[in-house]
């Protein structure tokens, strides 16, 4: 069986290394071609090109290397056209992925696709689903809510479960430690993993913090490693002592450490979830950016904890609403309320069961998944489940 997979986020190539080692497991002769990162290459891929050239977002960003990612968009499109996979599996990156499953279509209409990750329809851009079903034939979905919104534009979806399920967690013996030597309030203060977000959050989190928060409470910043000098450069501005941490092990153990959190809207908040940690959310983006999204997201609710338990549990403040004394208010509430607290505990476990938590690990689930549509289009086994 040989499979062409392309991944352009470091997020894509970890569901990639994992829904690869899932179908590594059911069909041990599989072979690997295509794009993807470290954890794709574990698995056996020998990416055609640094995924990093894909790593980019934005229109500022994307300008400058617009002419590097076209030659990307045909190289991958002639790579996949030699190789005559039996599927091609593309995940996320839908700016990149569709543009080469475009012109892989137009040469192999009988392409077989599949798609991981759906895009977010039901927050905004409705139409997008519609756009990628002459180009998808199967999609992966990680929210339960998700497949009945691709059966309507026409795409074949299973709900594979959410990655955060299966992501390493701290011992009882790590937060143990971490909390070592101090008695009073544990706070996250998590203020997004790219640069932009951080210059945007980082101030206004740091007032709101200073507002709610005793003199004995601790504050504790997780950050992505590649942003840590930026990071520590805006929290040492801060009317507050914090601490900035980028290794992998004591994040977990913050994580699960912690008795509140204030985050940037995004998964961020099902990764505190899977810790069981309460939290406040708050986001806010460019003028521009912000005026068409208060037009195009159709949700009372943009926070996947409360989408997904069907609740309103977290607190969120967006837009002209994340001003620090507004965080403040809420976070004081959270630490002060024990039915605050029980609320959104409720909400968050509700979240983790819905999303897979104890079942068949995600990656593995995505692989029969992936083998289930393709005897359904050889004619050997029922389609997946609509």
């Amino acid at each position: 069986m040989k499979v062409f997979v392309i991944a352009g986020e470091p997020s894509g190539d970890k569901l990639g290394g994992a829904l690869m080692a899932g179908l590594r497991q059911l069909v041990p002769d599989v072979t690997f071609l295509g794009v993807g990162g470290d954890d794709m290459s574990v698995q056996g891929l020998d990416s055609l090109f640094p995924m990093s050239d894909l790593s980019v977002m934005g229109l500022a960003e994307v300008l400058p290397r617009i002419r590097l990612l076209r030659a990307r968009i045909r190289e991958t499109a002639a790579a996949l056209a030699r190789a005559a996979p039996d599927v091609v599996i593309t995940i996320d990156s839908p700016d990149f992925c569709l543009r080469v499953l475009k012109l892989a279509r137009a040469a192999q209409p009988a392409l077989r696709v599949v798609h991981y990750v759906a895009p977010s329809v039901w927050a905004w851009r409705p139409k997008r689903a519609a756009r990628m079903a002459p180009l998808v034939d199967h999609v992966l979905a990680l929210l339960p809510f998700e497949p009945p919104l691709m059966h309507a534009a026409g795409m074949s979806c299973e709900f594979v479960g959410h990655p955060v399920v299966a992501e390493q967690r701290a011992t009882a013996a790590d937060v143990a430690q971490f909390r070592a030597g101090h008695d009073g309030a544990l706070v996250l203060a998590l203020p997004g993993s790219r640069r932009g977000e951080i210059a945007r959050l980082a101030p206004r989190f740091g007032q709101a913090l200073a507002l709610a928060l005793p003199q004995t409470a601790r504050v504790v910043v997780p950050t992505v490693r590649a942003q840590a000098d930026f990071m520590r450069a805006q929290v040492a501005k801060w009317p507050l002592h914090a601490e900035v941490l980028d290794d992998s092990t004591t994040k977990r153990a913050a994580f699960a450490a912690a008795d509140v959190a204030l985050a940037a809207s995004g998964t961020v908040s099902l990764e505190l979830a899977a810790n069981d940690t309460p939290m406040v959310i708050a986001y806010d983006m460019a003028p521009l950016t912000r005026f068409l999204a208060q037009r195009l997201i159709k949700l009372d609710t943009v926070t996947l904890v409360n989408l997904v338990s069907d609740t309103r549990a977290i607190p969120e403040f967006l837009g002209h609403d994340c001003q620090p004394e507004r965080m403040a208010a809420a976070l004081r509430q959270l630490l002060d309320s024990p039915d605050a607290r029980a609320a959104q505990h409720s909400a968050m476990s509700l979240s983790m069961a819905r999303l897979g938590q104890g079942g068949m690990p995600p990656g593995l689930r995505a692989a029969h998944s992936v083998l289930r549509f393709m005897a359904s289009q050889a004619g050997d086994g029922p389609a997946p489940a609509p």
